[in-house]
């Protein structure tokens, strides 16, 4: 117990949080002023808890009744022959083996090459999400940044730093919280954690490190902006975010109920909506603030510097997708985009091993590009 509680002494340093002239006294909630606790962040976990339970009933009665008017069905597939010698390999080695090792379980079987390499896309396909399971994901998530994108314009309208960014820093870190920045916290930390929470089960891409990455930097930067009174900023970092992200889930949605040209123009919105929010707005205007100002009112201390040091773990997060965004912009108008390039396309099943075009992918960048040349294709 004495070292937990040396530690916690520790964490909970005021040199750590706190400029050098204040200490975590100077914070008690007087004459009207309330001040952001520890504390009440507890309440996240019940809430994570609570959007998971509305997520399984609004992806049960909304969203698949809503896939069965929009016509979204589940491909049926063919479940592969059961052989321990291949499942052993397709769960220990490779899910891709090479030619050598084919030539080795074709001796093993019994098999020719082809049947072989039939199994395991096959096999692959089984543990492939099928695209009922990724509109429902994909409405939950639109519905959610829609919402609270619409919530943290309420809060913020008529804030001055809304208008003006250097307005975060007036009074600080002396600003009392307010009832609208605590919901509009409270219920977005609770949902990026029922994320994390539920991001096993979730359809998995290409860039599924990336997006724990962005998770647990999301949480670690709402966290300790709360903790440390960095609660104005950290609405608007919540907004930026929100904004395209609604794009983003609402162009997936079309794209699995086929509406292609739909889709294309909303995958064109959001990429110049992505572009300046995030390239633009994000590190110009928040990143500059949260850089050049703070140090004009007091010294530099850690937490000045961890804070800004996660928000440029999310400006790298932003440059990786912006790159796979702008990648599949090429490709679209230059007419050579054939499939999406995060996505974990489902294969076909034929002998001649090509690759089906029909399947999305998911998280901050995609869409499906329109019929050309009597094919379909899938970018981001």
């Amino acid at each position: 117990m004495l070292v937990i509680g040396t530690l916690g002494e520790w964490f909970w340093w005021d040199r750590l949080w706190l400029p050098g002239n204040l200490t975590w006294a100077d914070l008690k909630d007087e004459d009207g002023l309330v001040y952001a606790r520890p504390s009440h962040l507890y309440i996240t976990l019940p809430y994570a808890l609570i959007f998971l339970m509305v997520r399984y009933l609004f992806e049960r009665l909304i969203a698949t009744p809503l896939a069965a008017s929009l016509g979204i069905t589940e491909k049926t597939r063919h479940r592969v022959e059961h052989n321990t010698v291949l499942e052993q390999h397709f769960r220990t080695k490779s899910k891709n083996p090479g030619q050598a090792d084919i030539d080795g379980l074709c001796k093993k079987c019994g098999w020719s090459s082809r049947q072989v390499e039939r199994w395991f896309r096959r096999r692959r396909n089984q543990d492939r999400p099928g695209v009922l399971k990724k509109f429902r994901e994909a409405s939950w998530r639109m519905i959610f940044y829609l919402l609270a994108f619409i919530g943290g314009i309420i809060a913020l309208y008529d804030k001055p730093w809304f208008y003006n960014v250097p307005e975060v820093w007036s009074d600080y870190p002396k600003q009392s919280m307010l009832d609208s920045q605590y919901w509009y916290y409270t219920v977005e930390m609770s949902f990026y954690l029922s994320l994390v929470l539920r991001i096993t089960f979730d359809v998995k891409r290409k860039d599924f490190k990336e997006q724990i990455i962005h998770h647990w930097a999301t949480l670690t930067l709402l966290a300790f902006s709360w903790c440390g009174n960095y609660i104005r900023v950290g609405t608007l970092v919540l907004l930026i975010h929100d904004s395209s992200d609604i794009l983003l889930e609402s162009a997936k949605i079309f794209n699995y109920a086929k509406w292609f040209k739909t889709c294309n123009g909303i995958f064109v919105v959001f990429a110049a909506v992505f572009i300046v929010t995030r390239l633009i707005i994000f590190p110009f205007w928040i990143i500059h603030c949260t850089w050049v100002y703070p140090p004009l009112y007091y010294p530099p201390f850690f937490g000045y510097y961890f804070f800004n040091f996660m928000l440029i773990v999310l400006l790298m997060l932003h440059i990786f997708w912006a790159y796979l965004i702008l990648r599949m912009v090429k490709m679209f108008l230059f007419g050579s985009l054939t499939k999406d390039e995060r996505s974990d396309n489902e294969e076909d099943e034929e002998d001649d091993g090509e690759t089906s075009m029909t399947e999305d992918n998911d998280e901050h960048v995609k869409v499906t590009n329109g019929c050309r040349g009597g094919g379909r294709a899938n970018h981001h």
